[in-house]
């Protein structure tokens, strides 16, 4: 089997969610403010360091609700390592193509995992759920670096909405959580965390079939030479 070896052409980054523009305001300010002994690895990590928050305070609500706020404390630090390292890295002019994608996008499988993990641990969701749930996340990823790689563009939302908007929806679940308690649902064994969950997962899933059968159409054209 030959790999052919990846490009390091910049990608054409597609981001039209909904707080795209307003968050790009805000991180702009951020990383002009930001001090020097702040690095865009460092930011890696408090990524990382934020998805564990978030893992542990899912597992430990088995104790008591309370500890869901740490899981809202860690989606804010998730997102303030994992918005701002590229970020800072463009705004300082010290990007690292290869790495930076290769370590970035590794480190947002990792905590992605540690998200639904947890959200299965917890007593509101089932892990056999959060399991489709991180599936079709995946999935959708896959497609995502798949086309950067293709055609050399890196697609960051779907309908109207990115990680952001995503992270926005999990804060508002883990708050309903905390409202509802764990318990029996309508819906017999299944909550209505679980319905939630689960119908966010096969949308992701429905998303990623008609992606790729878009993508496969347009590429069938330009390998063909047709416009």
């Amino acid at each position: 089997m030959t790999v052919q070896r990846p490009t390091t052409t910049p990608l054409d980054r597609i981001q039209q969610n909904w707080l795209a523009a307003s968050e790009r305001r805000l991180l702009t300010w951020l990383c002009r403010r930001m001090p020097a002994w702040v690095t865009p690895d460092r930011l890696t990590s408090t990524g990382m360091v934020g998805a564990l928050m978030i893992f542990v305070g899912y597992v430990a609500s088995n104790v008591g609700p309370g500890w869901l706020l740490l899981a809202i404390l860690g989606y804010a630090v998730q997102w303030f390592g994992d918005s701002m390292d590229g970020s800072l890295a463009r705004y300082r002019h010290v990007e690292r193509p290869s790495y930076g994608y290769f370590i970035d996008h590794s480190c947002d499988g990792l905590a992605t995992l540690l998200i639904l993990a947890g959200i299965g641990l917890s007593p509101f969701v089932t892990m056999d759920v959060a399991m489709i749930t991180l599936a079709g996340y995946l999935l959708l990823s896959i497609h995502a670096y798949l086309s950067a790689r293709v055609i050399g563009e890196f697609k960051l939302s779907y309908l109207s909405a990115g990680p952001t908007e995503l992270r926005l929806v999990l804060i508002a679940l883990t708050v309903m959580m905390m409202v509802l308690g764990a318990g029996p649902g309508l819906f017999g064994q299944w909550s209505g965390f679980d319905i939630f969950v689960g119908t966010a997962g096969a949308i992701l899933i429905l998303l990623f079939v008609r992606q790729t059968l878009v993508t496969g159409q347009r590429l069938a054209k330009k390998d063909s030479g047709r416009p």
